[in-house]
């Protein structure tokens, strides 16, 4: 099993980036997905995440109103629409997939994608 993150860059405050989470090995239709985020020198942190059905989403508040999860089951594939940057928003990406407890504890996660670069220059 191989979540495969990729869409990260160097953007400008105020741009926009669409990251991308393909998954391989396994169909994660009925699976939470999520991503993370950790910036140098601080823990990894939650960022968003949606249910398999898609019918729920989930957003840290630093994020809310700026960024959008979605899936498309039929790609195996979730995506991150990241946009209005900010400098705090630098930090590597990762997506992970989860089917049990709390969708913002990256404990609660089992699979997780090697982690794309976000930089954001000001």
């Amino acid at each position: 099993v191989q979540l495969q993150a990729s869409g990260g860059g160097l953007v400008q405050a105020g741009g926009s980036l669409r990251l991308s989470c393909a998954a391989s090995g396994r169909t994660f239709d009925n699976w939470r997905m999520g991503w993370f985020r950790q910036a140098p020198g601080k823990e990894r942190e939650f960022v968003a995440a949606i249910l398999g059905s898609a019918a729920r989403t989930y957003y840290a508040d630093s994020v809310k109103g700026r960024f959008i999860i979605s899936r498309d089951n039929a790609k195996n594939t979730v995506y991150l629409q990241v946009n209005s940057l900010k400098s705090d928003d630098t930090a590597v990406y990762y997506c992970a997939a989860g089917r049990i407890g709390s969708y913002d504890q990256d404990r609660d996660y089992i699979y997780w994608g090697q982690g794309t670069q976000v930089t954001v220059s000001s």
